[in-house]
């Protein structure tokens, strides 16, 4: 579990002598003390998830005329580049624009669970209940995803279109408040927007403070959060969503969402594309309005994502012979997943085309990572397994939650989490401990993480109300699932964390590869670093320790 370590060391070791204090936009130093302009006008970010380290290397070396070869030959790769654990997309897209790992930014999980919330009015009008309010026993599953759209439904779990129900690049109208946790404000209980979960300020905020246009293109408009706390550093979310019906396949029956055919998510991840093209070219994201090109600007791909999940071709895919994943253990892509790298090779020739044609190449950095990797690699190392058993935990009760995809998150109800239990005479925690570790090896658990090494690593389960009670790390390959789906994300293992990672300008004159480990919270700063503002600005850098990539 290469990585493992290092992570939390990299978090822990130097916080404690960094400076507190409030946020500053301060221009950049060098450690002289002497203003260092790097004279970067643009910064594009891009994150292409579930992509590891070995799958750059493996398409450079055999496509060395390509668009990814082109960005690495001027460039800085970082082979030993690890993105957060838990390795899930929220918590890992948090890392790249604040700096911070789940301990500081305060998510674990786009699914998770907050001890202090309440459920929302959809949620009991859902169930055909009467709506409490903020009233009763605290604690709420938390639903940054497609369940905080405007037109999610609740029975089938889908969106009706990509819009949301609102418009494209106007988050607003895309989120419905009433879909949204809540919380006690006042005597009032009011809904709590993504951004008010951030614990951390995140470049947005930053850049925007210091003058300059943000924008950002993701797959839900629950990434509302990367505005930050103040829930301004945002000007532009442009925000398709993704598990919505394919209502651009005329083919696509009721259910089949963008993430169910390789075309499909390709077809997806094009109006992504088409934001970012009109950015640059000086439009807002739905070109049709003039805006100055952002300052901080980018997207998620999600078509190789899809490639390592799904198992065969869905309802968009005219070849009905592909398959997903890799063909071996040496990350050799498949016939689908080969697909998938070469449309994202082909948008980012794309990207770096409009930005010569505007004459914006020289002027702009471009780093290109991923929020998480897949796991298994290897297809032979899947296994596949149920996660029913950790909602009998004693302390579970009809308040407790947990998510698992290849790594398991335990949240026990808080009313029980620090109750005695009366059948026992034990505290429910310990009974609870008890209980999944007897059924480690059905739940193929390699390490389970209590309250004393949770404390350690991110904060005291009994006084954060959003770190889980028990983490449970599984064997490599155990993925959480009763489908047919190849590989998943969320756990610890390299195949989850150990992503691609490259920082290219046309004025890095020779390639160059940094055999360090180096974490993707490492971006947040450089971006800061490379506009001329200062990385301290960001609170992970000073509380968490975080530093600029090398170069």
């Amino acid at each position: 579990m290469r990585g493992f370590r290092d992570y939390f060391l990299s978090t822990a070791a130097v916080a404690a002598a960094m400076l507190a204090g409030g946020i500053t936009v301060a221009r950049a130093d060098d450690d002289s003390g002497h203003s260092q302009r790097h004279g970067y006008k643009h910064v594009l970010l891009i994150s292409i998830d579930g992509m590891h380290a070995i799958d750059l290397k493996r398409w450079v070396e055999s496509r060395p005329g390509g668009n990814f070869a082109q960005l690495t030959n001027h460039g800085v790769v970082y082979p030993n580049a690890f993105t957060t654990a838990p390795s899930d997309s929220y918590p890992g897209m948090l890392a790249q624009v604040t700096g911070a790992t789940p301990k500081g930014g305060g998510l674990f999980y786009d699914d998770s669970y907050d001890r202090a919330a309440y459920p929302s009015k959809a949620f009991y009008t859902s169930q055909n209940l009467a709506d409490p309010g903020c009233t009763g026993a605290a604690g709420a599953e938390i639903t940054n995803f497609e369940a905080l759209d405007k037109s999610f439904d609740y029975d089938s779990g889908l969106v009706a279109d990509y819009t949301a129900g609102g418009t494209l690049g106007q988050v607003y109208t895309q989120l419905d408040p009433d879909h949204m946790q809540r919380k006690l404000v006042n005597g009032q209980c009011v809904p709590v927007y993504p951004h008010e979960y951030v614990r951390t300020n995140t470049i947005f905020e930053v850049i925007k403070a210091a003058g300059m246009r943000t924008a950002w293109s993701d797959k839900h408009p629950a990434y509302e959060d990367l505005a930050g706390p103040s829930g301004k550093g945002l000007d532009e979310l442009y925000a398709p969503e993704i598990n919505s019906q394919d209502t651009l396949d005329a083919g696509a029956k009721p259910g089949d969402d963008y993430t169910k055919s390789y075309t499909g998510v390709r077809t997806y991840d094009s109006l992504k594309v088409q934001a970012v093209l009109n950015w640059i070219d000086g439009y807002d994201g739905a070109r049709t309005q003039h805006q100055p090109v952002p300052a901080i600007f980018g997207m998620n791909f999600q078509a190789v994502s899809v490639g390592q999940k799904l198992a065969k071709a869905g309802h968009a895919d005219a070849d009905k012979s592909l398959i997903g994943g890799y063909a071996d253990a040496q990350a050799t892509p498949g016939n689908a997943l080969t697909l998938q790298f070469q449309f994202v090779d082909d948008a980012l020739g794309k990207f770096v085309n409009e930005l010569k044609a505007q004459n914006l190449y020289d002027s702009t950095l471009i780093i290109v990572s991923a929020k998480h990797g897949q796991s298994p690699i290897n297809v032979k190392d899947r296994v596949a397994i149920s996660d029913a058993l950790y909602s009998n935990a004693p302390g579970f009760g009809a308040n407790g939650f947990e998510i698992c995809d290849d790594g398991a998150l335990v949240w026990l109800s808080p009313q029980m989490q620090q109750a005695t239990n009366p059948a026992t005479g034990n505290p429910y925690y310990a009974d609870a401990k008890a209980y999944i570790l007897s059924h480690a090896a059905d739940l193929h658990i390699q390490k389970l993480l209590d309250r004393d090494e949770l404390s350690k690593l991110y904060e005291d389960p009994f006084h954060n109300s959003r770190v889980p009670d028990f983490l449970a790390i599984t064997d490599h390959g155990v993925i959480c699932t009763g489908g047919s789906k190849l590989a998943e994300h969320g756990g610890f293992s390299d195949d989850d964390r150990n992503v691609l990672l490259v920082v290219s300008s046309p004025r890095i004159k020779h390639a160059k590869i940094v055999e360090d480990t180096t974490f993707t919270t490492q971006i947040a700063p450089t971006i800061l670093h490379a506009l001329d503002l200062d990385p301290r600005s960001l609170q992970a850098v000073r509380e968490e320790g975080v530093q600029v990539l090398k170069n």
